[in-house]
């Protein structure tokens, strides 16, 4: 492995700690969950050179402190000795990062949203959005347009969970849903996961809401 560009790796850390502290205020950590990361150097698919910063586990994601953040290899292994352990779902992080070529970030987030759109449509093994603006925050530009993003089981084993993820995944489709437990996006940039995440957690309310004023009727 080349030598850890210090400067790169504190660069994500206060990455991280920016993304952390905009979805802390939103509620998106209930009782410490939901996990973050940031490709912080090497090439794209090379398991020797890529470093991953991503946020400990078991951390009060709306607090900050020094031992926030960690290093690990597109294995998952720590790159330097640690007391801290990564999250406990580094394996499905490195997995996005093996399949998509250009991912840069991977935010995993908890929300009532998207656990309600994934136990309602899990039957289905997805959901689909059409017709809303928000969808070109997905760089969907056309009439008519929709986006599908995947559901999975919601495995205890994360090595078995990760795979269920990584056979689903589609580069053009930014985003997978686990039932009942939460999302995972990604994107080519922090401020493109974000932006994605942000359009899937706003269809999520809008066809909740839709679907139980529909009940109402």
């Amino acid at each position: 492995m080349e030598k850890i560009n210090l400067e790169a790796i504190q660069k994500a850390f206060n990455t991280l700690q920016t993304v952390k502290d905009t979805f802390s205020k939103k509620g998106w950590f209930p009782a410490t969950s939901g996990n973050l990361s940031i490709r912080v150097k090497g090439p794209p698919l090379d398991k020797n050179q890529s470093i991953i910063a991503i946020t400990s586990s078991g951390k009060d994601k709306s607090i900050h402190t020094p031992e926030d953040y960690i290093l690990v290899n597109m294995d998952g292994n720590l790159v330097l000795p640690s007391n801290l352990k990564p999250s406990a779902e580094t394996l499905i992080h490195t997995s996005i990062y093996q399949q998509i070529p250009n991912c840069q970030a991977v935010f995993h987030i908890h929300t009532i949203p998207n656990n309600l759109i994934s136990e309602l449509y899990a039957d289905q093994g997805k959901v689909t959005f059409t017709n809303h603006e928000i969808i070109k925050a997905f760089d969907i530009w056309k009439e008519d347009a929709s986006i599908t993003i995947p559901i999975v089981e919601n495995y205890f084993s994360i090595p078995k969970l990760a795979e269920e993820i990584s056979k689903v995944i589609q580069p053009e489709v930014p985003g997978v849903l686990i039932r009942n437990h939460g999302i995972y996006v990604w994107g080519d940039s922090d401020f493109t996961a974000k932006r994605h995440l942000e359009a899937f957690e706003f269809l999520f309310e809008y066809q909740i809401n839709m679907y139980f004023l529909k009940k109402s009727k």
